[in-house]
């Protein structure tokens, strides 16, 4: 493959624009969608009716997108959600299974504190495959691959969907696979659990895990991430991936804790041969530059490199800046530049970026500095408010970006 494959940015009119993201951003075989609210995208005004509309609407405007790029719903091979109220889930599963006509996607449910239009109780993104690849990438009719084993938790999702170089795995509560039921204890239990399910997951597909390249931590009480940390020590002894930590308003199940995975698949999906992929390295990559973690700041496997939730630390002081959100987010933005750089690439490399912050009505604050780092096309996006964020900061950012040259051995 080319070390200058081209990302392609696009937008439909069948779907609301905005002037702060690209709907859906396409690299090598994945398409990533911006987060869809349940806006009707001719009136630009929130759809009437009840949760189960709104999610109607969410759904349609991303099945609208994806067709806009001569795509089906069935090509989506993750969906996250993010609801006001964890009860209405529920009511959205009446309606979600109906626009898919194969097996379902990967997903992540969750609740969070606010989204960004007040009267909006629900918000999905998606990520797709893309078999055509993007130029100069010959076109290449790569299958997804959705499993489930019985030794994890099943529910309406698929455990993992692997398509090209990458296995999406819906985030996994803590749930006992034999019992149906959050297993008993606090969060280190529950912690432990989650990431057992991973494992089965990744065990049942020829798969370890030092395969994840991302890991996104749903916690309920964000004071609960170093119990966590000490967990994830235990499953990742040598190396680290990257992570972000997100405060929950909800889980499902009151669960206390869901942890979502991204995981690297260098055998890829057929017509590849296992032969002529398996050897992609996995490069985690820090520099002095950015904030230290006990995680890697960025990895890269195959045509994506993963970026860790960033928060607005300096690192030479390894303290929040001073200021408020505006320089917060800055700084937060800052430290992703810095990591991009480090690894020979550039902002508008990055192809997705996801936006907490504490207060949801501040989000044009971010906006006044957010797009004066692009000065190509915007990435996908996705924004949630949350009631917490790591070290009482005003707002955390993490990215995906485009790695066109890929990881040895490919050229």
């Amino acid at each position: 493959m080319s070390g200058n494959i081209i990302k392609v940015s696009r937008n439909t009119e069948n779907a609301p624009k905005s002037s702060v993201s690209t709907q859906t951003v396409a690299f090598s075989h994945y398409n990533n969608i911006s987060a869809q609210l349940p806006v009707d995208p001719k009136t630009g005004e929130i759809v009437v009716g009840d949760v189960k509309v709104q999610a109607k609407q969410c759904l349609a405007n991303i099945k609208a997108i994806v067709e806009s790029i001569d795509h089906v719903m069935d090509d989506v091979v993750k969906i996250n959600i993010f609801v006001k109220n964890i009860s209405d889930i529920d009511v959205i599963d009446e309606i979600y299974a109906s626009f898919f006509q194969g097996a379902l996607p990967t997903r992540t449910t969750v609740a969070v504190a606010a989204l960004p239009l007040s009267d909006a109780l629900v918000q999905m993104d998606a990520l797709i495959t893309n078999g055509e690849g993007t130029a100069p990438q010959d076109p290449c009719e790569l299958i997804k691959i959705s499993r489930n084993t019985k030794n994890a938790p099943k529910g309406l999702h698929s455990q993992t969907a692997a398509f090209s170089h990458y296995n999406n795995l819906s985030s996994q509560l803590p749930i006992d696979p034999k019992t149906g039921e959050v297993v008993t204890g606090g969060v280190k239990e529950q912690t432990e659990q989650c990431l057992n399910n991973i494992k089965a997951i990744l065990e049942s597909i020829d798969h370890v895990m030092d395969d994840v390249v991302k890991t996104t931590i749903f916690l309920k009480d964000i004071s609960d991430a170093e119990a966590v940390n000490d967990v994830c020590a235990t499953f990742f002894p040598s190396y680290v991936p990257t992570r972000t930590v997100v405060n929950a308003a909800a889980l499902p199940m009151g669960a206390l804790v869901q942890i979502d995975t991204a995981v690297s698949h260098g055998d890829g999906t057929p017509p590849q041969l296992p032969e002529d992929t398996r050897l992609l390295v996995l490069e985690a990559n820090n520099t002095e530059n950015a904030p230290k973690s006990a995680y890697a700041h960025i990895v890269a496997f195959s045509h994506y490199s993963h970026i860790s939730g960033q928060l607005p630390v300096d690192p030479k002081t390894n303290e929040i800046v001073a200021g408020g959100l505006k320089a917060q987010a800055e700084q937060c933005l800052n430290n992703i530049k810095e990591i991009i750089e480090s690894v020979d690439h550039v902002m508008d490399d990055i192809v997705k970026i996801n936006i907490q912050v504490k207060n949801i009505a501040d989000i044009d604050v971010v906006n006044e500095v957010y797009t004066t780092f692009f000065k190509g096309d915007l990435p996908a996006r996705t924004v949630v408010g949350v009631s917490a964020i790591p070290m009482d900061a005003l707002v955390q950012i993490d990215a995906v970006a485009s790695n066109c040259e890929g990881t040895p051995p490919q050229a």
